[in-house]
C-alpha cells in the first residue's frame, strides 16, 4: 500500500493518536474479534500437529485464564514471568495478562534457574507460566514466587488449560497511556541484564511498524521466527500484527532452512521476516523448488543483511529486503517502509514520527556522511518507561543537545543524503551474534567459574554468518595446560551456567589480557584485534 510521505519521511497524514487509556486485551484481541473475527494465529509444531485460532477463540480463552489469574490473587501491576517455547499458550498468557493490567514479561525457555532467579528476584514477579514439563529446571530459581501457573498438569502448580472450559471471565483493568504494559530483559555491557519497562502507549505504537514496513492487513499471514523472550516477538508475534489484523504463524521447532522454505510453501505465507543469519542459511537450499507465489514482502532487523544474500533471495522469489532497526528500549526505530526503496545493508529511514539522527557525543546532530551515536529524539511514544528500579542507569541512557533530550541506542552508525542509517558497530562491549544480544559480563562470570581459569574477557569478533560471535580470551591458572579437551569442557560449563547461545564458540588462551593503568581490562583492544585478524584470513 502507498503512502504520501512529508519531507521527513512521515505519511502526510501520519498521527500517533495514543489514547488515554489503551488495553491490548479489549482493544485489539476483542475489537478484531467483533469485527470479521479472521484468523489470529496458525501454529505448527516440528511433529506436524497443527492449531488454528480466531480472534475469537483467543478472546475467550484469554478471558477465562486471566479470571483464574485474578483468581489466584493476581492484581493490576503485578509482575509475571511468562517462560513458554513458541507455543500457542504463550499468547494466551501475554494476552491475559494484559486484560487484568498485569505486566507480563515474557522469558525463552533457554534461560538457566539461575537466569530465572535474577528475573524473578529483580522484577519482584508474584507469579511464573511455564510448561509443566520445563517446571522441574526452573523451579530452583523460583524461590519467592507463590504463584505458579503450568501448561498441563504438576504438583504444586496450577493447570492455566484448566480455565479453557471454564465458563468464568475476568473483567478487563483501564490501564493508563503511562501505565506499565509490558516488561523484557535485555543484556547491557554491564553488570546483569536490564528490565526494560514498556507503557500502554508503546504496545499501541508498536502498530505502525507493523503498517509501515511489514504492510499488514487483515488476511496477511506473517511469519517471525523470533523467539518469545524478545521484543521482536512482540513487534512482529504478537503485537503488531495482531493490531493491523493479521495472521501471525508460530512453529515450534528446530531451525532447518529447508523446512522453512517448505512451511512458507505450504501456510502461503505473505510475509517473511528474516534475520540476516537465517536467510544466510536459506538462500543455500533450492529455493525454485517451493511454491512461494503467495510472498509478497520479506523483511529483516537485528543485524545487517548481507547485500550479496539479498540480492540471491530477490533473483529466486522476486521479492527484495527491506531492512529496518530497532532496540528493547525505543523498539522499531528505522523503517524500509513501502514507500521508499531498499538499500541494502541500511538499517532503513527514520519510522514515521520519530526523530532520528546521529549525533556527536555533546548532542548536536553530525552532517551527513559523519559517523556518530544513534540517537532518538525525546518524549517518543515507544520510548520505554525506563529501566525497572535503575533511575540512575536509565539517566545515563539520555544527552541534552540544542534540538532537545537524545535516548542514545548505544549504536554507532552515519546518515546519507537521502536519510537513510548505515550502522558502523557498538558504542559499548554489547555482542550482537545472529540477532542475539549478549552482555561480555554474564558469559565472562560463567567462564570464570570453571577450576581452570584465572582471568577472561569476552568480545564479539566478527563472522560472516552470524555477524559477530563470542570470543573468549583467557588466562588459565598455574600448571593447567590447554588444549581441545579443555575448549570443550569450558563451552559445555558455559552453556549449564547461562543461556546456550551466550557460550564462547571461539576460545583463544592467552598469557595475560591488555589492562589500563587502572588494571582493568580493555575489552576494545581485544576487540580491534579480533577484528584486524578476521580482515587478514579473509584478505581484507
Amino acid at each position: 500500500m502507498a503512502h504520501a510521505a512529508r519531507a521527513d519521511g512521515a505519511p502526510e497524514d501520519f498521527d500517533w493518536a495514543i489514547p488515554d487509556s489503551f488495553n491490548f486485551a479489549t482493544d485489539v484481541v476483542d475489537r478484531w474479534a467483533a469485527d470479521g473475527d479472521p484468523l489470529a494465529l496458525i501454529w505448527q509444531n516440528a511433529a506436524g500437529e497443527e492449531r488454528l485460532f480466531r480472534f475469537s477463540d483467543i478472546s475467550r480463552l484469554t478471558k477465562r485464564v486471566a479470571h483464574a489469574m485474578a483468581e489466584a490473587g493476581i492484581v493490576k501491576g503485578d509482575r509475571i514471568l511468562v517462560v513458554m517455547p513458541r507455543i500457542p499458550e504463550w499468547q494466551i498468557a501475554m494476552v491475559a495478562a494484559m486484560r487484568i493490567g498485569a505486566v507480563p514479561i515474557p522469558c525463552i525457555e533457554m534461560l538457566t534457574a539461575r537466569e530465572v532467579a535474577y528475573r524473578a528476584k529483580h522484577s519482584g514477579a508474584v507469579a511464573v507460566m511455564c510448561r509443566a514439563g520445563h517446571a522441574g529446571k526452573i523451579e530452583p530459581g523460583l524461590d519467592g514466587v507463590a504463584l505458579r501457573f503450568s501448561v498441563g498438569s504438576r504438583d504444586g502448580w496450577r493447570d492455566m488449560t484448566e480455565a479453557y472450559d471454564r465458563p468464568q471471565e475476568a473483567k478487563a483493568a483501564t490501564i493508563g497511556a503511562e501505565e506499565p504494559a509490558v516488561m523484557y530483559y535485555t543484556s547491557g555491557s554491564t553488570g546483569y541484564p536490564k528490565g526494560v519497562v514498556h507503557a500502554a502507549r508503546a504496545v499501541f505504537g508498536w502498530r505502525y511498524a507493523a503498517r509501515y514496513w511489514l504492510d499488514l492487513t487483515p488476511g496477511e499471514r506473517i511469519w517471525c521466527g523470533a523467539d518469545t523472550g524478545w521484543s521482536k516477538a512482540g513487534t512482529s508475534v504478537l503485537i503488531g500484527p495482531w493490531s493491523e489484523g493479521a495472521t501471525s504463524f508460530h512453529y515450534d521447532g528446530p531451525f532447518d532452512p529447508k523446512e522453512r522454505l517448505a512451511l512458507l510453501a505450504k501456510h502461503r505465507i505473505t510475509v517473511y521476516c528474516a534475520p540476516a543469519t537465517e536467510l544466510y542459511r536459506v538462500v543455500q537450499e533450492d529455493i525454485a523448488a517451493f511454491d512461494l507465489s503467495a510472498l509478497r514482502r520479506t523483511v529483516s532487523a537485528g543485524e545487517a543483511m548481507n547485500p550479496v544474500v539479498a540480492a540471491k533471495w530477490t533473483a529466486a522469489t522476486g521479492v527484495p529486503v527491506a531492512e529496518a532497526y530497532g532496540q528493547t528500549e525505543t523498539l522499531m526505530t528505522a523503517l524500509t517502509t513501502t514507500d521508499v526503496a531498499p538499500k541494502l545493508g541500511s538499517m532503513g529511514v527514520a519510522a514515521p514520527g520519530c526523530t532520528l539522527a546521529v549525533i556527536g557525543d555533546d548532542g548536536t546532530r553530525l552532517p551527513d556522511g559523519a559517523a556518530g551515536h544513534v540517537a532518538l529524539l525525546t518524549p517518543s511514544p515507544t520510548m520505554m518507561l525506563g529501566y525497572w528500579n535503575e533511575p540512575e542507569r536509565t539517566a545515563q541512557s539520555f544527552v541534552d543537545g540544542p534540538d532537545g533530550r537524545w535516548f542514545l541506542t548505544g549504536d554507532l552508525a552515519s546518515r546519507d543524503s537521502d536519510g537513510y542509517f548505515w550502522y558502523a558497530g557498538r558504542s559499548d562491549d554489547v555482542i550482537n551474534s545472529a540477532g542475539y544480544r549478549i552482555g561480555p559480563i554474564e558469559v565472562e562470570n560463567a567462564v570464570l567459574e570453571h577450576e581452570a581459569v584465572l582471568e577472561c574477557a569476552v568480545v564479539g569478533a566478527p563472522d560472516p554468518e552470524r555477524g559477530e560471535i563470542v570470543t573468549a580470551y583467557i588466562v588459565l591458572k598455574r600448571g593447567v595446560a590447554p588444549d581441545d579437551a579443555l575448549v570443550a569442557a569450558i563451552q559445555n560449563h558455559v552453556k549449564s551456567a547461562t543461556a546456550p547461545y551466550k557460550y564462547p564458540r571461539r576460545i583463544e588462551f592467552r598469557t595475560d589480557l591488555p589492562k589500563g593503568h587502572t588494571g582493568k581490562v580493555l575489552r576494545r583492544a581485544l576487540r580491534d584485534e579480533a577484528r584486524a585478524q578476521t580482515q587478514t584470513q579473509s584478505g581484507g
